[in-house]
């Protein structure tokens, strides 16, 4: 497996400090560049990906879901595949804080090729997020 390149994702969010806080405290990421001028947005360093939160004056639309191994799975989402024992600490760590998953911590296609870790939870605007893990890295594209 090659040497995964940095993405950059912008979304939409209607608190920044809100957010922030979430993303910072809750997650663990770093703050990047931001808007201070006029605090319309900010860049995180999530799990080596640069995302930027861009204030919206919206109410953000509730997201579609699609069925996956027995689970509503929100159809627009975004998150990081992490090593086994940290997706297990987090996990840990979150459930401590009393976290309210959308979908709790669980193994999904259990005994299947594609088997792994997995969690949903919503950011202070709702945007969902997935961490996901594999005990077999190779196995993240397998078929």
């Amino acid at each position: 497996m090659s040497t995964p390149i940095p993405f950059h994702l912008a979304f939409a969010v209607t608190d920044l400090e809100a957010t922030r806080r979430f993303y910072v405290e809750v997650l663990g990421c770093r703050v990047g560049r931001e808007d201070v001028a006029h605090r319309r947005w900010i860049d995180f360093d999530f799990f080596g990906h640069q995302i930027s939160a861009h204030l919206v004056d919206a109410a953000l639309a509730p997201s579609e879901t699609n069925p996956v191994d027995g689970d509503d799975v929100p159809a627009r989402h975004f998150g990081a595949v992490l090593p086994w024992a940290e997706w297990h600490a987090m996990a840990e760590r979150l459930r401590a804080a009393g976290t309210a998953f959308v979908i709790a911590p669980r193994i999904r296609f259990a005994g299947e090729v594609g088997e792994q870790a997995t969690f949903f939870l919503r950011d202070p605007s709702g945007n969902h997020l997935e961490f996901k893990s594999f005990a077999d890295p190779s196995r993240l594209f397998a078929r």
